[in-house]
């Protein structure tokens, strides 16, 4: 409590001009949205609290509760118009006590939105993207007393066709599905399923839009049917792990290591933006790794960085792992 009375002049009057400034914010907003409600949180305090504490308290919610200075905690700078998009949606959903969907979020504007909204009061989100090891998955916002039930918002299609003397790959599939004219982010993952076809996760929407519009993959004459969630086949990804030793742990050296290709064609590759870090495209060849990320190369494959040790000699024994 001493630390509080002793800051409390000037967070005062910081929350003064906050929350006139907001107030004004809703004003003007009234004035040329007539139709459209202000948007805003319940502040809450303890009535037992002081009034230089209920300020001070007051300002840390009106913080909180602004996307600016939300979006200055967002570490993948590349996220961040996509992660204010988000916050505005959490925002409106909140105070109209209803729940919104996002279509489907890559993992760094999933993970930079979750954390972001973990700072909004009174909001709850729920990811979705139709099986454990999902990577891109749907976002439910809302205020945590309306979001109590996971909504249904995914949705499976089986597509099978004579896969046995024509393999498809996964851009096979993901390339044919667009071709029927479908947006990216309304489609989810693309579960190979070998011989068999795969296993297409996607807005419920437009389910029955791809039944009726998706006849071939590839070559390859495919039909296409609905199925549960439950109905999925998935496994956890195959992977090989070895040992390198390398002088630095930046990117370039691990993923010319761990890739098995040339560090000058790995500094092409970077510089065509083919390279990614935890889905984050790379532009520096300098940028250092560590443990958990996962470095990912156009038609070459993902690979993860395991335990990173230091041998005797100074230099850096890293466990990599490459994705099957």
């Amino acid at each position: 409590m001493a630390a509080t009375s002793f800051t409390a002049p000037w967070m005062l009057r910081r929350a003064s001009r906050a929350l006139t400034f907001s107030n004004s914010l809703h004003i003007n907003r009234n004035l040329s949205h007539s139709k459209t409600p202000p948007l805003s949180f319940p502040l809450t305090t303890s009535s037992s609290l002081a009034f230089s504490a209920s300020s001070i308290c007051h300002l840390a919610q009106a913080i909180r509760g602004n996307a600016d200075v939300l979006l200055n905690t967002v570490g993948d700078k590349n996220t961040i118009e996509e992660v204010k998009r988000i916050i505005e949606m959490a925002k409106r959903a909140s105070s109209r006590s209803e729940v919104l969907h996002t279509d489907f979020l890559t993992p760094p504007v999933l993970k930079e939105s979750m954390q972001t909204l973990e700072k909004l009061a009174d909001v709850k989100a729920v990811a979705q993207g139709g099986y454990p090891q999902a990577e891109r998955c749907r976002l439910s916002v809302g205020h945590s007393e309306v979001l109590k039930s996971d909504p249904d918002i995914v949705a499976a299609l089986n597509i099978t066709g004579n896969f046995g003397f024509q393999p498809c790959s996964h851009g096979d599939f993901l390339g044919s599905i667009l071709g029927t004219g479908i947006a990216r982010e309304k489609l989810g993952d693309i579960i190979l399923q070998g011989e068999k076809g795969a296993q297409v996760l996607i807005v419920p929407e437009l389910s029955d839009y791809i039944l009726s519009s998706l006849d071939k993959v590839g070559n390859v004459s495919v039909s296409c049917t609905k199925i549960p969630l439950l109905a999925l086949e998935y496994e956890p990804p195959r992977t090989k792990s070895f040992k390198a030793i390398e002088a630095s742990l930046r990117v370039d050296a691990l993923a010319s290591a761990g890739f098995k290709i040339s560090r000058s064609k790995l500094v092409n590759l970077i510089s065509n933006g083919d390279v990614r870090v935890n889905w984050t495209t790379v532009t520096k060849n300098g940028l250092t790794l560590k443990t958990g990320d996962i470095v990912s190369i156009s038609g070459k494959g993902r690979l993860k960085i395991g335990d990173i040790n230091t041998t005797r000699k100074g230099k850096f024994a890293v466990e990599l792992i490459q994705f099957l």
